[in-house]
């Protein structure tokens, strides 16, 4: 299959472009299309002479170029309508009949300068599909959001990201504005379903099926609870699925290289280290112990905190006691075999590097975070 890209260096162009590229090199198996498939890129820096080539050729088009911020309104109609003209004149030349997708905007049932163009350019591939029988497909696209998306241009979330990690000042007027969004990712699983032969249509209009409803104060919220995360270590809920999970890792695409490494507060004594790792709000948080030879650490119980203790280098031993007993349950534990032992509640436990040479690194886990004003700590040997 020969997929024509309009618009492949633009924000879903990339994305999808990624896409279809890692389906033609056999790397993504996730799609119901067969890997023989050739992606016709046209951008403004593309030959003109190639899009009669890719018109003879291909067998689906996805019409993703477009204006959207222009210096003069008028060009909002030479680029949303009149490309689209020249096009679909293209593909009639050659009588291709293949199907066409067009990438619209829920702007188009607006009065203004971009809405107009964008319901001509919709009204003509309307007139087309009727005229060929070519199958169209108009998706009205809400705002996108998503990794390669242009800051400061005409994604208030990508500016907010980007600002943001940046640490440069972002502007909000109200607070209250709700947006309708969709995720690229999402997008282009939609694009891929269409060329697949299937769609999810809505009439004359197609639709990406997920969709996310927040308000801006909620994201501006979310996204300074991301950029604080290296100092708090608080990772903020991100259901899968979720805007929160998505515009996360919207938020770390625009990270600078300098942020992408933060240092962690290790706490170091003559027994070794202990380092928080990250914390969660309602799934505990996990830490790291490092303990030099021979050292024992632990030699405390808990009424109702637990933990995971996971050795991925060295070799030691954890033993137990339940309070008020003398048995004691012994593991001996190496970062050559992982595995994960579990800290009873109402058992004093402790671990002991058995290595007179070798550090003995563990991973912890605790199911709720330290509070230290009441730290559910006792000490006691095992």
């Amino acid at each position: 299959m020969k997929i024509l890209v309009t618009g492949a260096h633009g924000f879903v162009g990339k994305n999808l472009c990624a896409t279809l590229y890692n389906i033609a090199a056999g790397k993504d198996r996730s799609h119901g299309i067969d890997a023989d498939i050739t992606v016709y890129e046209y951008d403004l820096d593309t030959d003109p002479a190639l899009l009669d080539v890719y018109c003879s050729d291909c067998d689906f088009v996805f019409h993703l170029a477009g204006v959207n911020r222009p210096q003069d309104p008028a060009e909002f109609m030479t680029g949303n309508f009149g490309f689209t003209s020249v096009l679909l004149d293209t593909l009639r030349q050659h009588n291709n009949t293949c199907p066409v997708m067009l990438s619209s905007s829920i702007q188009a049932a607006l009065d203004n300068p971009y809405g107009q163009s964008k319901m001509a350019g919709e009204e003509l591939l309307l007139s087309y599909g009727k005229e060929t029988g070519a199958d169209v497909l108009i998706y009205r696209l809400p705002n996108v959001f998503g990794k390669w998306c242009r800051p400061n241009y005409n994604s208030a979330i990508a500016t907010f990201c980007y600002n943001v990690s940046h640490d440069l000042p972002i502007q909000v007027n109200d607070r209250a504005i709700q947006l309708t969004l969709v995720y690229v990712d999402d997008v282009v699983d939609e694009l891929v379903r269409a060329l697949e032969g299937n769609p999810d249509r809505d009439g004359d209009y197609c639709r990406v099926p997920v969709e996310h409803k927040a308000t801006l104060g909620e994201i501006v919220d979310l996204i300074y609870t991301f950029h604080d995360q290296p100092a708090t270590l608080m990772m903020p809920e991100i259901p899968n699925g979720s805007f929160a999970k998505k515009l996360y890792s919207t938020y770390l695409s625009y990270l600078p290289a300098d942020k992408a490494i933060f240092d962690l507060k290790m706490n170091v004594d003559d027994r070794g280290s202990f380092t928080e790792l990250l914390k969660t709000a309602s799934c505990g948080q996990f830490s790291v112990n490092i303990s030099k030879p021979g050292i024992t650490k632990g030699q405390h119980w808990h009424h109702t905190k637990w933990e995971f203790f996971m050795v991925v280098s060295g070799t030691g031993r954890i033993e137990q006691r339940k309070i008020g007993t003398d048995e004691v349950l012994t593991f001996d534990v190496s970062g050559e075999r992982i595995q994960a032992v579990q800290m009873l509640p109402g058992y004093t436990h402790n671990i002991i590097n058995l290595s007179e040479t070798q550090d003995l690194v563990t991973v912890m886990w605790a199911n709720e975070l330290f509070d230290p004003n009441k730290p559910d700590t006792f000490f006691e040997k095992v």
